[in-house]
């Protein structure tokens, strides 16, 4: 669609990293804003959103390239070339929780209220970063002839433009997420929400993309499906014990 926006002299800006910027800034105010209210130090959540950042872009892509070895061996430009797709999301959730956990212990701050002031960000930011897939023209579905289906210039015919559904599920899940904020659940709980929510979303969304941008593994499921699974058993049942501690 647009890979690059426009040239600063010789520097491309790419549209899938400026989206990307643009959803961790976005993130980041909403998150400096609840910080203050819940008397916590910003400049704590500004470095653990920094850290949180380049390790979720370095775990993403590390896992990715790890479930694609056979396309990159001996090809360390696509190793590098982040911009033209190819992040594992749950890689780089784990790589991000690894970060704001090392964080935490070392400012002795509370591991599951940071993640919990976290996870709407997060949701945020994920919402903006997918615009940029539509953009870059990545992470598009099957064929479709609905009315909003897109024709990216690629392909021979128009496609489930699933980059900007993924990026209406995020916006809706961060205002589930703010409205849980509300509710006298134990701590981790919003942070806890967030992972099942995300599971449910990629779940259905690969629905959409397999065979398209998202290669069958196994019965029928794509690793994201395979993944989603497993992820969201474990947050519900994590959910289920925190709302049986509330009572």
């Amino acid at each position: 669609m647009k890979p690059i926006l426009f040239q600063l002299g010789p520097v491309p800006l790419r549209s899938y990293g400026v989206m990307m910027m643009i959803g961790f800034l976005v993130g980041l105010y909403r998150a400096v804003r609840v910080a203050k209210k819940r008397g916590i130090d910003t400049s704590f959540v500004v470095d653990v959103s920094l850290y949180a950042l380049l390790a979720g872009i370095v775990g993403a892509r590390l896992v990715f390239i790890l479930l694609n070895w056979s396309q990159f061996r001996g090809d360390l430009r696509g190793v590098l070339s982040i911009w033209q797709g190819g992040l594992s999301y749950h890689g780089g959730v784990i790589f991000s929780i690894a970060a704001i956990l090392t964080c935490c212990k070392a400012k002795r701050l509370p591991f599951r209220e940071i993640a919990d002031l976290l996870a709407p960000s997060l949701a945020i930011a994920y919402g903006f970063t997918r615009i940029g897939c539509f953009l870059n023209g990545c992470c598009y579905g099957i064929p479709s002839n609905l009315p909003w289906a897109v024709k990216f210039p690629d392909l021979p015919c128009p496609v489930h433009p699933t980059q900007l559904y993924s990026s209406a599920a995020s916006f809706l899940i961060f205002l589930a997420l703010t409205r849980a904020e509300k509710w006298k659940m134990p701590a981790g709980f919003v942070f806890t929400a967030y992972i099942a929510l995300y599971c449910v979303y990629r779940f259905l969304i690969e629905i959409l993309r397999k065979g398209a941008t998202a290669e069958v593994m196994v019965w029928g499921l794509t690793q994201a499906q395979i993944v989603s699974v497993g992820v969201f058993v474990v947050a519900v049942m994590v959910l289920c014990r925190m709302r049986q501690s509330r009572t």
